[in-house]
């Protein structure tokens, strides 16, 4: 007996599943009635797109009497019921059709590896199955003897090399459908209206400006946002002038995406959103995406539903999401089922904030990504307080539309700048250290390693002396981000040190008194000094920030992390530089270097287009989801437990792994069901809390120990040294790690 469903767990018909898909079209159209798809198309392929699943064989298997090894995908004979004579006699064109039959058959990512024989066997079986089925919103009861070439090709794709405009109606319509889908199956709402951050920024965040300064208003920065909502922009503004806000009100009541490249920064700008923006229900307003979501989700005290806020999030369905570039961008690839997010996109507004923190290969994908956001109809407004002149040339390079006013700044002086030639040692950070926030910055962790026990060798300051670099586990990172951004919290007064690396670079809202830094390049070494006097006047004598040039050798990772290039045109360049420096001064160095000209024979430049032509090289359709993961992001590194953290927390590793090894049973009700899946995912998150990422160029297979945790996923164990204090030590340095020991052992 054919039962006609579409789904099992919860069991659902065809007929219900295409009538929640039919009420979240009603929905996406009603809130973006101006959005340019080809409604009426889209509306048929919800209507349609399912119909293949009467099939006896996807009927077998979903309600477990039998599974077929030779089932054609649903999406294919889904095709039979489209009366494409009739759509060609109402005046449909041949592309349009076109657009239905493709979005419907490839609407799942299926191997389409069936034989003529075989699909017509099941034409054969379809059709008597089709006497049975009723549905009041199918207008005519049909049910085609092939699929007609004309439309549809097995294994034949739209491609936007043959049709650039048809490739983007296709991404459209397909995309949609599958963001349609995944909510009707999903029980979710395809989309919620983006009704109140206009709203709420004007009471939650002006009206409290006014309280303390009754004539406040949005600065020349923001009220330049909100005048050309309807453009492109790039916006470079110095640090300070409400670059958040203001990317917020560009965004104003529409849908929205805004990217930060640190997910320090981005826990934190969620955070500030949601508690003194956006306030009640922001569960349906605002989302996190990152790799860590789940994390943070759950850390949250709040009475909200997990699931499906989590869901709502994936899903693309709240109106504002704050996230890294990689959630969002890697659609760049055309992978297999990347339309759904090109899709949104061309809806929706998209900041990118801290552009310069990006790598490379990063960049490239923002320049292809946002030549893709501008054709299908997106919005982008770029915010930064340095920008690459190179990155604007490669978007005008691509025909990108935009405006790019001339820089915000203002006349207050905030640095002074000193250039040491010479290496960073420890002597100098003591006598800089007067009862103050001193923040030291180093290019590598070694160097940050190195320094940190220097200066803990001196009793009078150890006490005072912190130590924060991403080569702590996540437990520990979490603890020291929360550390210093509380020490640097601008309102407080505290004494002591803290020795970091680039990861403090930009976006962390830390104000220190003196910042003591390597060179690194000129962009990174202006997003370090916005760590220093970030909102105060420099009205002293003397200096705030010391930089240290490496002097006749280099700075420590020169030629591995940083471009070597970059970092003698920027040595070079800070050789004039002395005492105070405006923000403008600052801007007009960075476009002294960062050009086409100066870099076009460094490996910055050289790795930036050679990104760029690779992903344009790549077929649409050619790579799957999991292989863009891996590639975009650019995984040269492994995760891993030291094994000191192993042997400390081994029971409560072992105890973790085995709720992790539970199963499912098929006896369980709902509420068991969550309940285990909850403990799962805790016990995740509490093995996650040991685990860092190392360079592989670190890794040494014979070092690493594999421990299964099921049939598909391990943790792997590696033997170094590790303490909360400095982090990781590397077994295969042996010299250091003499070095390492014998100042620990004066620490003690």
């Amino acid at each position: 007996m054919n039962n006609f469903l579409a789904k099992s767990n919860p069991i659902e018909t065809i007929n219900e599943h295409t009538d929640n898909l039919i009420r979240n079209f009603n929905i996406l159209k009603e809130i973006y009635p101006s959005l340019h798809v080809n409604w009426d198309i889209l509306y048929r392929a919800c209507l349609y797109h399912d119909l293949g699943k009467m099939n006896m064989k996807f009927q077998d298997k979903i309600e477990k009497r039998k599974k077929h090894t030779n089932e054609i995908p649903h999406g294919i004979l889904s095709l039979l019921f489209i009366d494409f004579e009739t759509l060609e006699n109402e005046g449909y064109s041949e592309d349009e059709i076109k657009l239905l039959f493709h979005s419907i058959a490839y609407h799942h990512d299926r191997e389409l590896n069936y034989t003529e024989s075989q699909l017509e066997e099941e034409i054969e079986s379809i059709k008597k199955e089709f006497k049975y089925f009723k549905y009041d919103k199918l207008d005519y009861k049909f049910v085609n003897h092939y699929i007609e070439e004309e439309f549809f090709v097995k294994n034949e794709r739209i491609y936007e090399k043959a049709d650039n405009d048809l490739f983007f109606k296709y991404i459209l319509v397909k995309g949609l459908l599958n963001r349609i889908d995944y909510a009707a199956s999903g029980g979710i709402d395809v989309e919620k209206e983006n009704n109140f951050l206009l709203q709420n920024l004007e009471e939650n965040l002006l009206e409290k400006f006014r309280l303390k300064n009754p004539d406040a208003k949005w600065n020349e920065l923001q009220k330049y946002m909100i005048e050309h909502r309807d453009s492109n922009l790039i916006i470079v503004a110095q640090t300070g002038m409400g670059k958040t806000e203001a990317g917020l009100l560009w965004i104003g009541n529409n849908k929205g995406f805004f990217t930060l490249p640190l997910k320090t920064a981005i826990n934190a700008m969620y955070k500030r959103i949601t508690e003194k923006i956006v306030g009640e229900d922001y569960e349906n307003k605002v989302g996190l995406l990152h790799s860590d979501i789940k994390r943070e989700y759950l850390s949250r005290k709040d009475d909200i539903d997990f699931d499906e806020y989590y869901n709502k999030t994936r899903q693309l369905s709240l109106p504002l999401t704050i996230c890294t570039l990689d959630q969002i961008f890697d659609f760049v690839y055309r992978y297999r089922g990347f339309e759904p997010k090109l899709a949104t996109l061309a809806y929706s507004k998209v900041v990118i904030d801290e552009v310069q923190m990006y790598s490379p290969d990063l960049l490239a994908y923002l320049v292809v990504g946002l030549s893709y956001i501008d054709k299908i109809g997106g919005k982008f407004a770029i915010l930064t307080a340095t920008l690459p002149q190179i990155f604007v040339e490669l978007l005008e390079k691509e025909n990108v539309k935009f405006l790019k006013p001339k820089p915000f700044t203002n006349n207050r002086i905030r640095h002074s700048i000193k250039v040491i030639n010479e290496k960073m040692n420890s002597d100098f950070i003591k006598e800089v250290y007067k009862n103050n926030k001193v923040l030291v910055i180093c290019n590598t962790v070694k160097e940050a390693q190195r320094i940190y026990l220097e200066l803990s060798e001196d009793e009078k300051i150890k006490k005072d002396i912190k130590l924060f670099h991403s080569g702590f586990i996540k437990k520990d990172r979490k603890i020291k981000e929360k550390e210093i951004l509380e020490f640097g919290d601008k309102e407080k007064t505290y004494e002591g040190i803290w020795i970091t690396t680039q990861v403090v670079e930009a976006s962390l809202d830390i104000d220190f008194d003196i910042l003591v830094t390597e060179l690194s390049d000129l962009n990174g070494l202006f997003q370090r000094l916005g760590r220093c006097y970030r909102d105060r006047d420099w009205v002293n004598e003397g200096y705030n920030c010391y930089i240290f040039n490496g002097g006749e050798s280099k700075c420590t990772g020169v030629g591995t992390v940083i471009d070597e290039n970059i970092f003698n045109l920027s040595k070079k360049a800070l050789g004039e530089v002395k005492g105070v420096i405006t923000e403008d001064e600052k801007i007009s160095l960075i476009d002294s270097i960062y050009n086409m000209e100066n870099l076009k024979d460094s490996n910055y430049y050289i790795e930036l287009i050679e990104a760029i032509e690779y992903v344009k090289l790549i077929e649409s359709y050619e790579k799957s989801a999991a292989d863009i993961k891996r590639i975009f992001r650019n995984i040269e590194s492994k995760t891993v437990i030291p094994k000191p953290v192993y042997i400390e927390n081994k029971d409560e590793i072992e105890q973790c792994i085995l709720i992790l090894q539970k199963e499912y049973n098929k006896d369980m009700d709902s509420k068991e069901r969550k309940k285990l899946k909850e403990e799962k995912l805790n016990a995740r998150i509490r093995l996650d809390d040991f685990t860092l990422s190392i360079p592989l160029y670190r890794v040494d297979e014979q070092l690493l120990k594999q421990k299964n945790i099921n049939e598909y996923e391990y943790i792997e164990v590696f033997e170094c040294d590790y303490n909360d204090r400095l982090g990781i030590i590397y077994k295969s340095k042996g010299d250091y790690k003499k070095e390492v020991r014998s100042c620990e052992d004066r620490m003690s």
